[in-house]
């Protein structure tokens, strides 16, 4: 063994671990200087020469976050993907391909089905009662329920390309799977500590613990197609339903569930139901989300794309490029 080992595998390749890093480290960066120039954009185009992002409209604030978070992993998540692990872009599985509508279709109605069995476990002993929102079916109820589509679509593209996209892939090419979904996991449910209505104590533990297992479903979606369409699917479908239409909070966030179909009543007890955090940070959310990625994983709806599998599958992506009728350089 010598010094280089510890950086180089077998296949002279950085190891994915140290992959994994630098990605994590060049996105912190690039996002932190996105952020930085947003800032003084604000500055420089306000009368009172002020940062303050809450005073531009909500869909323009939804807008900005999906560009700050989904061009910087993009982005690097190709170039990484040249430079370590020679693929070409379209291994990122966002480049539509013969079947992404379907995975796009049949996660929405799988995400969508989960979250449902979450809230009627819930409902069922007595946690969440039902009625039909106050708010009536006017302008505010058409932004909640049809608007939100699109920002749900955008924050979930951006959350799965962060994630789902080069950090786990690059761990999957020289780790089991098992191995490979702990660290993106691990760190989405981390990030969600920053929401708001966080809970604490024990009930901090079953919400960090509920976005992990969150994590590993979505994970769990991407090894059945080696897409980002069926994992996309599975993530706007299960917050739209939780927000627009049945009106819980959504990660603790309430700003987009004004006007929803129903209005649910929280009877508790919270360790259920979540609290003000919303279902995911209760145990009903817990065995919806273990139920739904066991589906996942043994569903026979879903199959892999040949093509992307050679691209996660090990660390000869050279191999599986020149397969595909392409030269990587």
């Amino acid at each position: 063994m010598t010094p280089l080992d510890i950086f180089l595998n077998r296949q002279e390749r950085l190891r994915s671990g140290w992959r994994f890093a630098v990605f994590c480290a060049a996105y912190f960066a690039l996002f932190t200087a996105v952020g930085i120039t947003l800032r003084a954009a604000l500055i420089f185009s306000s009368p009172e020469r002020t940062a303050d992002i809450n005073r531009l409209p909500g869909g323009v604030l939804y807008a900005l976050q999906f560009v700050i978070e989904f061009a910087p992993a993009l982005l690097l998540g190709w170039g990484c993907g040249r430079l370590f692990d020679g693929v070409p872009f379209r291994a990122l599985g966002f480049s539509p391909r013969r079947g992404w509508l379907r995975d796009l279709a049949l996660g929405s109605a799988f995400g969508f089905a989960s979250l449902a069995l979450a809230a009627l476990v819930a409902t069922v002993v007595g946690g969440f009662h039902f009625s039909l929102a106050p708010e009536g079916f006017g302008v505010a109820f058409v932004k909640t329920f049809f608007g939100a589509v699109v920002v749900y679509l955008l924050l979930a593209a951006a959350e799965e390309m962060m994630f789902r996209g080069y950090p786990l892939q690059t761990l999957m090419r020289s780790l089991p799977f098992v191995a490979a979904f702990i660290p993106p996991s691990a760190i989405f449910a981390l990030i969600h500590t920053s929401n708001p209505n966080v809970p604490r104590g024990l009930m901090l533990a079953v919400m960090v613990t509920n976005t992990a297992l969150a994590g590993v479903w979505l994970c769990v979606g991407y090894l059945r197609t080696r897409n980002l369409w069926l994992p996309l699917g599975l993530h706007w479908s299960w917050n739209w339903a939780m927000g627009s239409v049945l009106g819980l909070p959504v990660s603790g966030i309430t700003s987009l569930t004004r006007a929803p179909l129903v209005r649910a009543t929280d009877a508790g007890p919270s360790w259920l139901t979540g609290g003000s955090y919303g279902i995911e940070g209760g145990a009903a959310c817990t065995l919806a989300l273990l139920l739904a990625t066991v589906f996942v994983w043994k569903t026979k709806l879903l199959r892999a794309d040949d093509e992307l599998k050679k691209f996660t599958d090990g660390e000869q992506p050279q191999r599986a490029a020149s397969d595909a009728g392409e030269i990587v350089v």
